[in-house]
């Protein structure tokens, strides 16, 4: 896997980098101390993943990951633990509290490696998904699938013919799977289909007969993405 250090503190970046090295499956592409200065750097190597500091005096971790529709896996990388829960809002794959002790950056980056591997085995061109329901497996036709909801250790998928699927899942899962170009994750608990919202009102979205809360951090991603005048 590629990756890319940024992080603002000398000493902090030495430590990610010494991790790196360790690595055997990691290849580093570059290091950088703020993000401005990293993004030439990613659209030109395409890394697989980000090394990303939060604290940043530019701008933020955080900032940073909100300008990007597709951005490659990011762990986050914070002496604070209260970005945690804003971290997660925008899917990335994992969180490691400074000082980085190798034993849990290699744990970090072995799911980082472990989701590539998925990814590499389902088909780019399928627009198809099978879900289970009771004992059965059912296919759905993404182009149906409208809005997928989260409940606790489930989800609910909701399609354009009026059925709604529960499905023992988690939200991360289920969005690895869908196609990103026509996806999007407005809150924690709701990703949606884009072609099929109806409205933007401040912090809600109305899609089909469903009034549905965006984030706070996830409003400015999902106008970026949209075709607006």
């Amino acid at each position: 896997m590629k990756c890319i250090i940024i992080d603002d503190n000398e000493v902090a970046r030495a430590a990610v980098r010494h991790c790196v090295e360790k690595t055997s499956f990691l290849t580093l592409s570059g290091v950088y101390t703020n993000p401005v200065e990293a993004l030439d750097a990613i659209k030109a190597e395409k890394p697989d993943l980000l090394l990303l500091d939060v604290e940043m005096p530019e701008m933020s971790g955080i900032d940073f990951i909100k300008t990007f529709r597709d951005i490659p896996q990011v762990i986050l990388i914070t002496s604070k633990k209260e970005y945690a829960a804003e971290a997660f809002d925008f899917n990335v794959t994992d969180y490691i509290i400074k000082p980085v002790e190798y034993p849990r950056f290699l744990k970090a980056v072995t799911k980082a490696k472990e989701m590539q591997e998925s990814l590499k085995q389902e088909s780019p061109e399928s627009n198809e998904l099978f879900i289970k329901v009771t004992n059965k497996f059912v296919r759905l036709n993404m182009r149906d699938i409208y809005m997928i909801e989260a409940l606790a250790d489930y989800v609910h998928i909701y399609t354009v013919d009026k059925q709604r699927y529960t499905v023992l899942s988690t939200m991360k899962a289920i969005e690895d799977k869908l196609p990103k170009r026509d996806f999007v994750r407005v809150h924690r608990s709701y990703i949606v289909r884009i072609d099929k919202i109806r409205e933007i009102d401040d912090h809600t979205i109305v899609i089909s007969d469903k009034h549905v809360p965006v984030s706070r951090n996830m409003k400015d991603q999902l106008m970026n993405i949209l075709n607006k005048l």
